[in-house]
């Protein structure tokens, strides 16, 4: 097994496997890898328990963490997904928001573990990096928003 540099590494409660299986399946460039038990008991867990699980999102190394209770995730760490079309931004947002997640304004949304992702067109990063007037017209469209709207975004990216 090669160790990458650098990985972010996950908390759960006690069901990484299971997020990792729905992050692999969902998001292209993914992967899952091995699950490793626990070698003794640990405050949240017994010994032979799944501890953690490596995998990939979308090329980002990840360490799923069966640590239990006692931390949540939170908006201030997210995934941005970069989608090429309409159709990828409504098969991710709705794979998450479907899975019991839930849906939040500008292209983020939450999955059922409450990880926060942003499943962002790249119309709307070409906008945005674009300045202006035009960054300003598609700001203000994607501030109505709750999944991103790829037509919508180029209209207002034409004015």
């Amino acid at each position: 097994m090669v160790l990458p540099k650098n990985t972010v590494c996950l908390w759960f409660d006690h069901d990484a496997v299971a997020a990792a299986r729905f992050y692999t399946a969902t998001f292209p460039d993914s992967a899952l890898g091995e699950v490793f038990h626990a070698p003794a008991d640990y405050p949240s867990g017994k010994a032979g328990d799944v501890l953690t699980v490596t995998f990939t999102v979308a090329g980002i190394p990840c360490l799923g963490l069966n640590g239990g209770p006692a931390f949540r995730h939170s908006e201030a760490f997210s995934f941005q997904i970069a989608t090429d079309d309409q159709a990828e931004t409504d098969r991710l947002w709705n794979a998450i928001v479907d899975n019991g997640g839930q849906e939040s304004a500008c292209g983020w949304c939450k999955d059922r573990w409450g990880l926060s992702w942003q499943i962002t067109p790249r119309t709307l990063i070409e906008a945005l990096a674009a300045g202006g007037a035009e960054a300003k017209r598609a700001f203000a469209a994607m501030m109505e928003m709750g999944k991103i709207d790829v037509a919508a975004i180029d209209a207002a990216r034409r004015g």
